[in-house]
Formats: structure tokens, sequence, C-alpha cells
């Protein structure tokens, strides 16, 4: 199994990375992960919401002309179903034992396509609390990361 985050942005502020790179490193012994940062469409100060319309739209063609064949497509979004922790161990054991590349979409500020809501096997949410995308990143790879520790019997997660 392979994990793939495809994301919108690709000018992450120095915290972003700082945590990002950290959970990243980490999680290689336990999946081959990597992170796919797609360009975000260029916003004006006074758009309208079909411009917004336009520019998610873009960026889920991004999205999806970056999948691969055989990937399963998990969009995350606020109205996704929520897992705890201990659940996506589950969900990722189970990918491991079905042998199931995954991709891992985040969108741009102002969320996902309807394309890409309509390709994705399942919506995923982090919490029902509207973050910023860049933040999505650290809190993706940290629970991606505490949930292979689960599976492997790591100390970092104690229940």
């Amino acid at each position: 199994m392979k994990i793939r985050i495809l994301t919108i942005g690709q000018k992450m502020p120095a915290w972003v990375l700082t945590g990002f790179e950290d959970y990243f490193k980490r999680i290689q012994p336990f999946v081959q992960t990597q992170v796919i940062e797609l360009p975000m469409a260029k916003r004006g100060k006074n758009d309208s919401e079909a411009d917004i319309l336009k520019y998610c739209q873009i960026e889920g063609e991004s999205i999806l002309n970056a999948l691969k064949p055989n990937e399963t497509l998990i969009a995350l979004e606020v109205g996704g179903r929520e897992l705890s922790t201990e659940k996506l161990a589950d969900t990722m054991k189970q990918w491991m034992l079905e042998g199931n590349d995954v991709a891992l979409a985040i969108g741009g500020p102002d969320g996902l396509s309807d394309q890409v809501r309509k390709a994705a096997a399942w919506h995923w949410s982090l919490s029902k609390l509207t973050m910023p995308h860049p933040l999505v990143r650290v809190l993706l790879i940290e629970q991606l990361y505490r949930a292979m520790t689960i599976n492997h019997n790591h100390p970092y997660h104690r229940a």
C-alpha cells in the first residue's frame, strides 16, 4: 500500500513545513507516503460565487488528473464521516490487507469541487471545525502516523 496526499497549495508557512516534515519522516518506515502539491487557482479580492466555483473546478481537475489508475480517492472535507484514531488504524490495516493505494485529497481555501466529491470512494472529516487547509496537512499526517503506530504496537499512541 502507498498513500499519496494530493493537496492544493504550494507555498506553505514555515510552521506547516516543520510540522508536516517531522511526521512525514516518521511515517515512512511504516507506509510509503508521498505528498503532491498542486497549484492553487489565482484568486482576486472581490471574487463572485461563480469565480469561486470556477477556482474549485480548476483545482478539482488538477486533483483528478494527479490520480493514478488504481488509487482509491478519499476526499477530506468537513461534511465527511468522522473516524476515531483507532477506527482510522483499523481502516488503514484493511487498506494494507487489500493492497489498496490511497489518494487523500485536500482542497484549497474554498474546498473541493463537485467532481472530486463525486469521484471519491468516501469522504473523511478530520473535525467538524473549519480549518485552514495548511493546518489540515499537519493534522492529517500526524493522524496517519498515529494510526500506523497503533497498528505496529509502537508506544507513540497511548490511549
